[in-house]
């Protein structure tokens, strides 16, 4: 018997041990748009492809990098409206953090939060697993942090990762690109030569996201003007 008799059931185990639907969720992610992050020395960098499908569509309407907290904050490929439902849930949890104990969630806290409830979509009956994968990063009193979590609820803390539609070819060129010492400004010029990589068509400050946290602990995304000025030094 093939897995594909069970692939309608997201809580029954095929015989090989694989529970289809988050195969298939994975699959949602690898046909998203190319997300990526890297650690550095004194921050994070989050970047993503931003393409609209009509130029019809008014660009300033459209975010893919959302801030969690003052110090967090995430980047999604897949399914767009999924990740609606996992930032409201993240920013609630670190809301309730603070309400309790009047400090801000650490980061790894938040993480651990927002993929406990991707876990529960994938043990529950009525309900498919989120068709996103997730970027986070943030800036804590343990040092910056960069975090991927996964449709089947796994995170792993990473020093340089990508999702998305080209996560392999970017991954392949982080690998040669990223170096331990990297400081924020290095790895925001590194993002943008990534996303180069793949990009299909001329990448500027309006079809690119990029977003930072240093040391000051206030993630922040970054102006199309701002991009381009960033785009100007690279090339």
């Amino acid at each position: 018997m093939g897995d594909s008799q069970y692939s309608f059931s997201l809580t029954t185990f095929s015989p090989s041990g694989k529970l289809v639907q988050i195969e298939y969720a994975l699959n949602a992610v690898a046909a998203g748009a190319t997300s990526l992050g890297i650690k550095a020395t004194n921050g994070v960098v989050i970047a993503t492809e931003k393409k609209l499908p009509t130029e019809l569509i008014d660009e300033t309407s459209v975010k893919k990098i959302q801030l969690l907290t003052e110090n967090t904050g995430v980047v999604y490929s897949g399914i767009g409206p999924d990740s609606r439902v996992l930032v409201r849930k993240s920013r609630k949890s670190a809301q309730s953090y603070y309400t309790v104990y009047r400090e801000v969630i650490p980061v790894s806290q938040l993480v651990r939060e927002t993929a406990a409830v991707m876990q529960e979509f994938t043990q529950s009956g009525g309900v498919r697993p989120f068709g996103v994968s997730l970027l986070m990063a943030g800036y804590d009193s343990q040092g910056p942090h960069l975090y991927q979590v996964d449709p089947s609820g796994s995170y792993f803390a990473w020093k340089a990762s990508a999702i998305g539609k080209n996560m392999t070819n970017a991954k392949t060129f982080l690998e040669k690109r990223y170096t331990e010492d990297m400081e924020l400004e290095d790895a925001i010029h590194t993002a943008i030569l990534t996303l180069k990589e793949g990009f299909e068509g001329q990448i500027a400050g309006d079809n690119i996201e990029i977003g930072i946290v240093g040391s000051d602990r206030k993630f922040r995304v970054l102006t199309p003007a701002e991009v381009n000025d960033y785009l100007a030094e690279v090339e």
